[in-house]
Order: structure tokens, then sequence, then C-alpha cells
């Protein structure tokens, strides 16, 4: 072989390799990512931070290569807290956008809706927010919930009263809806265990609220006051209760029941009234999560608010999302089904294992805490063991 025709060898095969190289970078840069779609309630007034926090999750998951090497995507449906738009949202994300599971839920009062066309469709559901309790109690095989349950959201103030407030006696308001009912029924099954006297169990219609309407309606809580004024509502109607009950100079201890309650929204809309006011929360920065103060400290600096339940469930349950992809075998509903089912992984937002207690199925479980308003600020304050405040003496 001549010279000349060993060097046209050489700069055939660089030309060759440097093709190669280029062809491999395009073909990474065009895979297909991962459809995930997720089920979004805009109007909502969690419905920023929720957004923020997946985005956050998904920045870091796909810098970090992302699922096997493809990245993932998110796609959001309005399902409007409505159940039509919630069972079309569901249908667009897995006919329409491809996506190979959903995540995501807010409202409780369309979630059992969306849960069941998922099931349906054979497409797994990991629900993030949506506590009403029959959403893991249907056997739908597809759908796993990373949230504590209504009937569970007040254990951190049950304990709290049972051990320290120790009240005779309790009122009881609540929004008409799953949610609601489920929180109320809860503390009425607790108040009658342990000898609280139910005076008032108050429902109201969230379409009807406005401040005469709880002026009328509340009206009866002047002249019977009790220890405990304990609600259960979503964010508008929490800052309405909150204000009315505070004009009638009640001297009860007004609690409420994790929902509307722990955003700093309500203090900031609540002003003064807010103050002294005690919630039940599934989540605070100071648990001994990994990643969990880090969160805080990054959406807080991002976003200028701080964040609580609701943006570190939407953050975390990605990265349950993720971790779930990366060890399933394949993107069929089963494979991923089969890899839920063996979740065991630790997030900001707590520990993540689906099982089976009572009567629900593929069900975390997570304990839950009190936070109280002071100097306009949320504190800790049950359990001790992680408290930043504390409680003071409650009436007598």
């Amino acid at each position: 072989m001549t010279r000349r025709s060993r060097l046209l060898i050489l700069l055939l095969g660089s030309v060759l390799w440097v093709s190669g190289m280029v062809g491999g970078a395009r073909a990474a840069e065009v895979s297909d990512p991962i459809v995930v779609g997720v089920l979004h309630s805009e109007s909502y007034p969690y419905a920023a931070m929720m957004r923020d926090s997946y985005q956050m999750a998904l920045d870091t998951i796909n810098q970090q290569g992302g699922i096997k090497g493809s990245p993932l995507q998110l796609v959001f449906a309005d399902d409007q807290g409505k159940r039509e738009a919630g069972e079309d949202a569901v249908r667009r994300l897995v006919e329409e956008s491809k996506a190979v599971m959903l995540v995501g839920g807010y409202a409780s009062s369309n979630t059992v809706y969306t849960a069941r066309v998922a099931d349906k469709l054979n497409v797994p559901f990991l629900i993030t927010t949506a506590a009403d309790d029959r959403i893991t109690q249907r056997k739908w095989r597809n759908v796993f919930r990373m949230n504590p349950p209504a009937g569970e959201y007040a254990k951190g103030v049950e304990d709290l009263l049972q051990k320290n407030v120790k009240p005779t006696s309790m009122a009881i308001i609540y929004e008409n809806s799953p949610y609601g009912t489920g929180g109320a029924l809860r503390m009425m099954w607790f108040s009658r265990e342990y000898d609280i006297a139910l005076t008032k169990m108050i429902p109201y219609h969230k379409e009807r609220a406005s401040p005469e309407y709880f002026q009328s309606l509340l009206a009866p809580l002047r002249a019977d006051t009790p220890d405990v004024i304990y609600m259960v509502s979503y964010l508008n109607d929490a800052v309405l209760l909150v204000k009315t009950l505070r004009g009638f100079e009640t001297d009860s201890m007004l609690i409420g029941g994790a929902g509307g309650f722990t955003h700093q929204r309500f203090i900031n809309m609540a002003g003064d009234s807010a103050e002294g006011v005690l919630t039940a929360t599934l989540w605070t920065q100071q648990l001994p999560y990994p990643g969990a103060s880090e969160y805080y400290r990054r959406y807080e600096q991002a976003h200028s608010v701080p964040p609580d339940y609701h943006g570190a469930e939407a953050y975390s349950a990605l990265f349950v999302v993720a971790d779930v992809l990366k060890r399933a075998e394949s993107l069929r509903p089963e494979s991923i089904r089969a890899a839920l089912n063996e979740t065991n992984i630790e997030t900001a937002f707590g520990p993540v294992i689906f099982g089976n207690y009572g009567k629900f199925e593929r069900q975390n479980r997570l304990p839950t805490m009190v936070l109280k308003v002071v100097n306009g600020a949320f504190e800790v304050v049950w359990p001790e063991d992680i408290a930043t405040s504390k409680l003071t003496a409650p009436p007598q």
C-alpha cells in the first residue's frame, strides 16, 4: 500500500469518526423526552407555588441526566377543580400528549373523578395534594397517593389537644365538600373519644362565602363560646372565618385544619386577625428530611415568599416520579405500577412508601405538625422536639 493510500484511509477514518460524534450528539439532542402529565388547578391559590416547585424539581432532574439519558418533560393541564374539566384533562394528557403517567391532583372534589378516569385508561397517577379519603379506598390499581388522607391531617392537632390544651368544649366549622367534611368528621370522632363537648357543627357553602354570610352563620358562637373552634377551609374562606370570629372578640382558641391556613398569604390577608391562630400542617422546613431546608431556602430566594406543604408536595412528588421511571423496566403501565409499588425513597416532604392499611391502598403515611402565627410568621409549636416557639397556656 502506497503512502498516499494510507493517508487517504486515515483521512476517511477521521471524517467517519467526526461524523459519528456529531451524529451521536444530534441523536442525544433530539432523543424523545419522557412525558409526564400534571393535573393542575390554575385558579386555585396554591397553583403558582406548585407549578414553580414542579419546575424547580424538573430542572434538577434534567440537569442530572433525566431518565436513563432521556429528558423528562412536563405537560400541564388545567382541571379547573371541576369534574368534567378534570376528566377531559386526563384524556388529553394520556391520548394527545402521550403521558406515561400522571402527577398532581389538588381539589378533592374532582380528583375522585380524575383518578377514576386515569384508572380506566390504565395510566398510573401519583396524587400529591387531594385529600378525600375515598381516593385511595376504591380499589384503583393505578392510583397512588403521597400526601396523607384528610382524616389524618389533624393527627398533630389531636396530639396537642390531648396532651397539652385539654379542652372541654369545641365547635367545628367546615366547608361542605369532601375535603371539609372528611376533616370535620375526623375531629368530631376525636372529640367524642376524649369527652370534648361538641357545642356546634357548622357546615358552610363555599359558593355563598362572604362577610355577611359568615356573620349570620357564626352568630351562635357569640353567646356560646367553646374552648376551641376548629375550621376546615381553603385560603379565602379561612381568612373570612378568622376575621369574622375575631370580630366577635371570642376567647376561643382558633385552629385550622391545614388547607388554607398554612400559606403566608393567609397571614398577609388576615392581618392582625391571624395572630395566635394555630393550624395543622403536613410539612415544615424544620423537619429532618433530606433537602427540606434547602428546598425552602431556594424557593424563598427565587420567589420572595416562603413555600408551605403544597409546594413541598409538588417538588418532592417529581423526584418520586423520576425515581419510579428510572427503576421501571419499561414505560408500560404495568412496569411503572410495579416500580411505584416498590417505592422507598426519602424526599424533602418525607419518606415515601406506598402501602395498604385499614381501608387505604397504595397510600403513603406521614406525621403532621402544628404551626402558630407569632408576630406575623409561622412558628412550629408541636411536636415539642422540633418546636420553634412555645404554646401559650390555653384559655381556662
